[in-house]
């Protein structure tokens, strides 16, 4: 009768079936955990960026008129009243989408729209502007995206609402559609506003 000792090279004996049972469902937890995942990812709203800097002041800018404009952009000019603050480029797809919305806003009177224009040809921005209509009281060029960077921006459009201490309320990332505006920014904008009388 021959022996492991014996024979080296012989084929350990194979493990016992009770010891690998806990291997047979870890593929479909793992799949269950990625599938749990992708699903709550989904469910979230890829507008609700959460930015650092809803509650504090706008940072320090000074920004010089976009083409064709007489009025620039700077921090101090955020500080004169509540304001939206629009960041915008003419190569933006979903910022056209949502232009119109803003045309409508300005025209209403409800509060002062301010754009920067975001990474963008200066000719194209002031042929956007001119072409679309122009919402915004004053329009800030921020051609090397060096302001835009110090907003916390991920992309355009995105849209932040200031109050007139020079505060960020609100961020909202993406195009604007008719539902932000009346229930999200609408409410926040008359929350902002004094009491009458007072």
């Amino acid at each position: 009768m021959e022996t492991k000792a014996d024979n080296p090279l012989a084929a350990p004996a194979p493990p016992s079936p009770r010891r690998n049972r806990w291997l047979y469902p870890l593929p479909a937890l793992l799949f269950a955990l990625i599938a749990l995942s992708l699903y709550l990812g989904l469910k979230r709203d890829p507008t609700l960026v959460p930015s650092p800097l809803v509650g504090k002041s706008v940072p320090e800018f000074a920004l010089p008129p976009v083409q064709g404009r007489n009025l620039g952009l700077s921090s101090d000019d955020l500080r004169q009243g509540p304001s939206l603050v629009n960041i915008f480029a003419s190569w933006c797809v979903a910022c056209r989408h949502e232009h119109s919305l803003l045309v409508d806003l300005a025209r209403s009177g409800t509060i002062a729209i301010h754009g920067l224009n975001y990474k963008d040809d200066p000719a194209a921005a002031r042929k956007w502007l001119d072409d679309l209509g122009d919402p915004y009281t004053r329009t800030g060029m921020d051609a090397d995206g060096r302001v835009g960077l110090e907003w916390g921006v991920y992309g355009v459009p995105e849209t932040f609402l200031v109050d007139a201490t020079g505060r960020i309320v609100h961020k909202h990332v993406g195009p604007l559609t008719r539902q932000d505006i009346d229930e999200t920014f609408l409410p926040m904008i008359r929350a902002l506003e004094p009491p009458e009388g007072g």
